[in-house]
């Protein structure tokens, strides 16, 4: 892997966060039986400290980890992970709040390549992250490896589906337009460009340096405009590849809503906090929806997928 790659996000990776976030992740770690290799914190707290929000650690373990003594629990985490719990850690007189998502180092490196359909790992840490506990030098190296792994294979997929020429910039904007709806996120018109305002530098350092890990040859202009060198073959292959991907998305993602259904607290109300926060608009459900979210979960995905419409029109 690029050494000036792992420079950068080793920089990143240990750069300080407030105490409540070490905390909280030195909590979860202590619940477990066996330590993990690291936790990893991302999202938009991270990005906007927000305590009043919802933060997001992922758990990296050595092998398939479930919380719950729930069957269909720990199938599923081996067929289609991460697990994800919502958790509450006390900070003095501050009660702070987490989605906490538990994924083995074999399935982290399996999903960060550019053969798998699933989206959900690379194109989340591709971005900012922080490693908020960590085992050993030994656990941080197979952490970073994938966390690289993620950049290289996001930095492909935005040559292969961009434009052919334009801003490094450019390039993130439309890649994580194309994962959002993949995944069958519900977010404001324009969410991808917030996630790069005010970090254009550390992303275009990242795109160029990824272009040359994966040997892909670029030529830049006077205005900073890049041009990536690829094949018509190659574009058109990917372009059909990314089909599959796009196909195979949102029907994993229905899946991850059941299976949040079964490991989430009240998980009807995290997802309601969760498009309220990302569009400012509010779905109402019915006590009998809070009581049964599988059987009424095709319900509230209809009024989802409206909402997500009348939040792009």
């Amino acid at each position: 892997m690029s050494e000036a790659i792992n420079q950068l996000l080793i920089k990143e990776l240990t750069t300080s966060v407030p105490d409540e976030v070490s905390d909280f992740a030195g909590a979860i770690a202590g619940t477990l039986k066996t330590h993990p290799l690291g936790i990893l914190f991302y999202g938009s707290v991270l990005r906007d400290v927000d305590f009043d929000g919802i933060l997001d650690f992922y758990v990296i373990t050595d092998r398939p980890v479930s919380l719950s003594g729930n069957g269909f629990a720990r199938w599923a985490n081996h067929i289609l992970p991460p697990n994800v719990y919502y958790m509450e850690h006390e900070v003095g007189t501050r009660v702070l709040r987490a989605k906490v998502a538990f994924l083995s180092i074999g399935q982290f490196l399996k999903r960060s390549t550019l053969f798998t359909l699933d989206t959900t790992i690379w194109a989340r840490f591709c971005q900012p992250v922080r490693m908020v506990w960590v085992r050993d030098g030994k656990s941080a190296d197979h952490i970073l490896k994938a966390v690289s792994q993620c950049v290289v294979t996001a930095s492909c997929w935005a040559a292969l589906l961009g434009p052919e020429k334009g801003q490094a910039a450019t390039y993130w904007h439309e890649l994580f337009t194309k994962t959002y709806a993949a995944e069958l996120r519900v977010e404001k018109k324009g969410r991808s460009r917030n996630l790069l305002a005010g970090r254009e530098e550390r992303y275009r350092e990242l795109l160029l340096h990824a272009w040359e890990q994966a040997s892909i040859p670029y030529q830049e202009d006077e205005n900073a405009c890049l041009y990536p060198v690829l094949t018509e073959k190659a574009r058109v292959k990917a372009i059909r590849r990314w089909q599959h991907v796009a196909a195979t998305g949102k029907p994993l993602n229905v899946v991850r809503l059941i299976k949040a259904a079964f490991t989430f607290t009240d998980g009807i109300s995290y997802l309601l906090w969760k498009i309220q926060r990302h569009t400012g608009q509010v779905i109402q459900v019915s006590n009998f929806e809070r009581k049964h979210p599988v059987l009424t979960l095709p319900l509230f995905l209809w009024r989802a997928r409206r909402l997500r419409f009348r939040s792009d029109a």
